[in-house]
């Protein structure tokens, strides 16, 4: 049987997901706390390494439903709620299972994701926010939602996103498709969702620093596009700080049920246009 998992972190304390000889991440927590539960090593699958600082979860509609997802194969038997409570016991209070559901056992956290949604949050005010500091980024520089919407829409599509991704990427492909690049503001929180396929190292990051530079009216719309067409990082201007970036859900075919249906359960994952 193979079981899939939804996970929320707080990764202000980690240095990524992907296990590191001497550092603390996010993946060495969860298989250290699901061996614990089984008795013997557990290796996990995930839908995306996210980079240290970044989280997984959401803020508001998201919370509950576990940002992140990743599978793996019980070497033992155990009851669903004897993995999801016993992992919990053993984890640390800045990472929670939020789900344990079996799947198929041709499920894969990564190969079988069809959509990835992460969402950025920016504080944008002349002083420093106190509270929820190592989630969100701030922003001085009075941001205009109007440009960052026309800059957004260069940017739609299925593009080669060589010059949005970090130099030491190593995708096999810089083709992506990204399906939404939606900017709100609500007072001082700005908040960019970005839905593709998939992303490419820094790519939200880099998005986000060039429409802010933009809302900041240093460059015009047009400057994404430009960007975009260079094909050149070295065009692509400052990468956005980690902490206000959140992985806030995957998406899957639907014959895989994923997030679970509970009665408990916050959904609220967003759609991307293929699966409308």
């Amino acid at each position: 049987m193979r079981l899939a998992l939804g996970i929320e972190y707080d990764g202000s304390a980690f240095h990524g997901w992907q296990r590191q000889n001497g550092l603390r991440t996010v993946q060495e927590c969860i298989e250290k706390a699901l061996a614990r539960v089984a008795n013997q090593a557990i290796t996990v699958v995930v839908a995306g390494r996210t980079d240290a600082g970044v989280h997984a979860g959401g803020i508001g509609d998201g919370i509950g439903i576990g940002g992140q997802v990743a599978h793996f194969d019980p070497p033992v038997y155990r009851p669903q709620h004897a993995w999801l409570m016993g992992a919990n016991c053993y984890l640390p209070a800045d990472i929670a299972i939020q789900w344990i559901c079996a799947v198929p056992e041709d499920f894969h956290a990564r190969f079988s994701a069809t959509a990835r949604h992460y969402r950025y949050f920016i504080y944008n005010a002349r002083t420093r926010p106190a509270l929820n500091r190592t989630r969100i980024t701030w922003e001085r520089r009075q941001l205009n939602i109007t440009p960052m919407r026309l800059a957004a829409q260069y940017l739609i599509g299925t593009h080669d996103f060589s010059a949005y991704r970090a130099q030491g990427c190593q995708a096999k492909t810089p083709i992506r498709t990204l399906y939404q690049l939606a900017i709100n503001q609500e007072g001082r929180i700005f908040t960019i969702d970005a839905i593709a396929n998939a992303f490419l190292h820094h790519m939200v990051r880099n998005l986000v620093g060039v429409l802010v530079t933009i809302g900041a009216g240093e460059h015009p719309p047009g400057w994404a596009g430009d960007i975009l067409a260079s094909l050149d990082r070295g065009q692509g201007g400052v990468t956005a700080p980690a902490e206000g970036l959140h992985l806030v859900g995957v998406e899957y075919p639907a014959r895989f049920k994923i997030p679970p249906q509970q009665p408990w359960d916050v959904t609220g994952l967003t759609k991307h246009p293929s699966s409308m």
